[in-house]
């Protein structure tokens, strides 16, 4: 009988031992998780062309913006392999409101995404590792050069970036979409964005939304 009693407290002990651990540990990485607190999609003609803007914060208050731009572009390039292709240019600005560094990891497949609002036409993804500056945003192509050559030599290759942010500071960046042409389909105006959820980042075409990298808190 003593036996039994010394067992059943043991696995009690256990049992409330285990369920406060699980409830001490923050759901989503805690302090490190972001929570969407608002969210604005603008016009074409309003805050120098951002066409979205996110704004997080994390368990502690510290916050997080991100903007996504409108395109710019919609210009013909043939690859080296003679396959035509019609691009636009996006930029995404990442800006730090927390104490702390964070680190930025993004990373596109080589493979093109099918647009479930257009079956049968896909997109691939590329991003220049050149730094958007505001300044830029009246500039054709928002001030990114070099892209034909850029294009020619990454077409075919997966894509990544990497970057720290300090404390109260930004950083922007550039992404390429490009849409193998054929067929005589209305395509619309693209819209893409960049946006978190937790710690992971997700880029959205359209409909389509991919998993892409993460932000974490140093």
């Amino acid at each position: 009988m003593k036996k039994n009693i010394i067992v059943l407290i043991l696995v009690s002990v256990g049992f409330f031992s285990c369920n406060q651990t699980s409830k001490s540990t923050p759901e989503n990485g805690g302090e490190d998780t972001f929570e969407l607190i608002k969210d604005q999609q603008k016009s074409a003609n309003t805050d120098k062309g951002v066409y979205t803007k996110y704004e997080y914060t994390n368990s502690k208050g510290a916050k997080l913006t991100i903007q996504n731009s409108f395109p710019k572009g919609g210009i013909k390039y043939t690859d080296p392999k003679g396959h035509k292709y019609i691009y636009a240019v996006f930029w995404t600005r990442i800006i730090n409101e927390t104490d702390n560094p964070i680190e930025l990891k993004i990373d596109f497949p080589v493979d093109s995404y099918e647009i479930p609002a257009l079956p049968g036409k896909y997109y691939k993804t590329l991003i220049p590792s050149d730094t958007m500056k505001i300044q830029k945003i009246p500039l054709f192509n928002y001030g990114l050069t070099n892209l034909e050559p850029f294009l020619d030599k990454n077409i075919d290759k997966p894509s990544s970036l990497k970057r720290a942010v300090k404390p109260k500071e930004s950083t922007g960046f550039y992404v390429v979409t490009l849409r193998l042409i054929g067929g005589g389909d209305k395509y619309g105006v693209l819209r893409t964005k960049l946006s978190l959820k937790g710690q992971k980042l997700f880029y959205k075409i359209r409909d389509k939304e991919i998993e892409c990298g993460s932000i974490e808190i140093k």
